[in-house]
C-alpha cells in the first residue's frame, strides 16, 4: 500500500479526479475514497492523520503495558479529509505471543474495516449469534461489535457502530480476539490532546503492507 493511493475495499490503484470524473476512480468499485499510501509509524504521522480525520480515530488509550503503537492509515484526500481511519498496535497476546489489533472507523461504504478484515461488508444484523458480542467503552460510551464468523481464520472479526458511524475491531491471531471481550477502553485521539506526544512506536505493522 505504499506509494500511490490504493482502493480501501480491493487494494488496487485509483484513479485521481481528472476530465471525466471528479472523484477517485477504481476500476471496479467506481468512486472511492482514496486509500493514502502509509508511512512508517510516529508520533508526527499520527498527528497528521489525526489532524485530517473527519471521523474517529480509535485506539486503545493509554495503551496497556507492553504495547505498541505500529501504523496508521487513511482513506480520503486533501480535499475530503480523512473519512475512514485505521489505527494499529500491537503486545502481549492474552495466550502468550504477540498479538495485533487494528481499529477502523469509517462513513458507510468507505470498505476500509472490510478490505483489513477480509470479509463483505456486513447487512445489518448479521453478526454469529452463537458467540457473545465483543464489548469495548469507544470514548466513553459502550459499543457492542457483532463477532463475524465469516473472517478468515488467521483473525477475529468484530464490527459495530460508535458516534454513529462503523466501527471495526480486528485481532490477530485469531484467539487474540479475547482483548475485544474484555471491556477494552478506545479513545477518539482527536480528543486525546498532547498525551499523544508520549506514545510508545513500534515497527510498521505488516497489515498495511
Amino acid at each position: 500500500m505504499r506509494g500511490e493511493p490504493s482502493c480501501p475495499k480491493c487494494g488496487s490503484r485509483v484513479r485521481a479526479p481528472g476530465l471525466f470524473a471528479d472523484t477517485w476512480q477504481c476500476e471496479a468499485h467506481g468512486s472511492v475514497h482514496p486509500l493514502q499510501p502509509v508511512v512508517p509509524p510516529s508520533v508526527e504521522a499520527l498527528a497528521v492523520a489525526v489532524e485530517r480525520a473527519r471521523v474517529p480515530v480509535w485506539m486503545p488509550w493509554p495503551l496497556p503495558v507492553g504495547w505498541l503503537f505500529t501504523g496508521v492509515a487513511t482513506a480520503g484526500d486533501d480535499h475530503s479529509g480523512a473519512r475512514g481511519t485505521a489505527v494499529a498496535c500491537s503486545g502481549p497476546g492474552p495466550l502468550g505471543g504477540t498479538a495485533e489489533l487494528l481499529f477502523v472507523a469509517e462513513e458507510l461504504d468507505v470498505g476500509l474495516g472490510a478490505g483489513y478484515a477480509g470479509v463483505p461488508v456486513p447487512e445489518a444484523g448479521e453478526g454469529d449469534e452463537g458467540s457473545a458480542p465483543g464489548a469495548v467503552l469507544a470514548a466513553g460510551r459502550p459499543a457492542l461489535l457483532r463477532h463475524l464468523p465469516q473472517a478468515p481464520e488467521d483473525r477475529a472479526v468484530f464490527a459495530g457502530e460508535a458516534r454513529g458511524l462503523w466501527l471495526w475491531a480486528i485481532a490477530w491471531p485469531e484467539r487474540a480476539g479475547l482483548l475485544v471481550h474484555d471491556e477494552l477502553v478506545l479513545t477518539d485521539l482527536r480528543d486525546a490532546g498532547a498525551e499523544v506526544g508520549l506514545l510508545p512506536c513500534g515497527a510498521l505493522s505488516p497489515r498495511f503492507l
